[in-house]
């Protein structure tokens, strides 16, 4: 099913946002509350239902507040993630991997639910921070994770989770160290497009965790269906619905887990899902090159998405100002970046573009600012969000030539020495 992509932001409030600083971010916190609710509303029927919002997709506290004040957790993965998580006094799954001794510290300091990657981190928990009554393994079935005829994603392949056999070892070790209260998590596919992926995840999760009680005697409290759910990247996609993936989970709980006398709460760790439709990077069109191909350059670069450049991902371009316009041009669009792979867009068919054109690149609410980088110097650009009445706030500034400087031992705008 087509959908049709609309840009959030009038070319008139874009002229004036790119007129004091191009490029930019930009989120409209309506759509991002009334998804947050419809998540909520389909997941219900499960009285202990959390979502943990995985703040890697998008760390900015405006943002990450709005989901904390609905009633979202925050998934965090480093020492920073914890620290911005805290501040906005939300429950915290703390779900890393290689984790620093400082870091489990700092997450058993909060009250975090520590959610251990690999049967070794048993041990270094326990001498680095002790081991809490409430923990949470990580699985990794191995192979490939199949939906119907489609492989959603190789586990085999990912350096995520414990085997079958360790997560059974695993829970014995924390049952003799006087764990409680047990969680158990996968993520064994990303960005999928079905509304199958959960529930199959589900009930493999679901039946590992009735064996697991009747073997071990545990009190399994929760599961973690992670993250995986995906977005409608491209208009001829056909999105997610997230009733019927939550009337699959509710089935496979029903038929799995009640009958064994289970009532876990169910947890969910989505980024994208939560956040990448309602956030757009917004650019200005700074040069118009005529060569073998058609190339548009525009101020932003992969530096601030880089996602086309590492993935090949599609992102949908609006030129503002012409979405009525027949898309009869072919471009590649383009930043200003020394690697060739620096593109939003290879031979796209788009309306005719012009050096001052403003583009819409959509979908770029989650793992978009949050991936960028300093390659070539480029520094991070402003952030807005679009407020429920219709007004812009700005939420992170653009970053200055002496915040990139400021790390540096000689300061490159004086030559004078910061440090001995």
């Amino acid at each position: 099913m087509k959908q049709e992509k609309t840009s959030i932001i009038t070319l008139k409030d874009a002229k004036n946002l790119s007129a004091a600083s191009s490029p930019f971010y930009v989120y409209d916190e309506k759509a991002i509350l009334e998804n947050a609710k419809q998540v909520m509303d389909a997941f219900s029927w499960n009285k202990g239902f959390r979502e943990y919002f995985a703040v890697k997709a998008n760390p900015i506290p405006d943002i990450v507040k709005i989901l904390v004040d609905m009633g979202c957790g925050c998934d965090c993965s480093s020492d920073t993630e914890l620290t911005i998580a805290s501040a906005l006094k939300a429950p915290i799954m703390f779900s890393s991997n290689v984790t620093p001794a400082k870091e489990y510290v700092h997450a058993k300091k909060l009250g975090a639910i520590i959610n251990l990657d690999d049967i070794t981190h048993i041990s270094f928990l326990k001498e680095c921070a002790g081991i809490p009554e409430t923990i949470c393994c990580r699985y990794n079935s191995g192979g490939n994770f199949e939906v119907g005829p489609n492989c959603m994603g190789t586990p085999g392949d990912a350096k995520y989770g414990m085997t079958r056999e360790q997560i059974f070892e695993a829970y014995r070790i924390l049952k003799s160290e006087g764990v409680k209260n047990f969680g158990l998590h996968a993520f064994l596919a990303s960005n999928t497009l079905t509304n199958a992926y959960y529930p199959k995840l589900a009930k493999e999760l679901f039946t590992l965790a009735v064996e697991l009680k009747e073997k071990l005697d545990v009190n399994i409290s929760f599961i973690n269906l992670s993250g995986g759910i995906g977005v409608a990247y491209h208009p001829d996609e056909t999105p997610n619905d997230i009733y019927a993936i939550s009337e699959g989970v509710k089935q496979q709980y029903e038929s799995i887990l009640t009958p064994a006398g289970m009532e876990p709460a169910i947890y969910t760790e989505l980024g994208r899902y939560m956040l990448a439709p309602y956030g757009q990077l917004v650019t200005r069109v700074l040069h118009e090159k005529h060569i073998y191909k058609e190339y548009i350059g525009c101020d932003a670069c992969a530096a601030n998405l880089m996602r086309p450049a590492m993935y090949g991902a599609y992102h949908h371009i609006i030129v503002l100002g012409k979405e009525d316009w027949p898309c009869d041009h072919i471009y590649d669009v383009t930043g200003s970046l020394c690697e060739n792979n620096d593109k939003f867009a290879i031979d796209r068919k788009l309306p005719e573009i012009k050096t001052g054109d403003i583009l819409v690149i959509c979908d770029a609410g989650a793992h978009g600012s949050s991936m960028g980088y300093h390659y070539n110097g480029k520094l991070h650009c402003a952030e807005y969000l679009k407020k429920t009445d219709g007004s812009f706030k700005l939420i992170k500034r653009a970053e200055k030539p002496a915040d990139y400087f400021a790390t540096f031992r000689i300061d490159p705008e004086t030559g004078n020495e910061r440090w001995k």
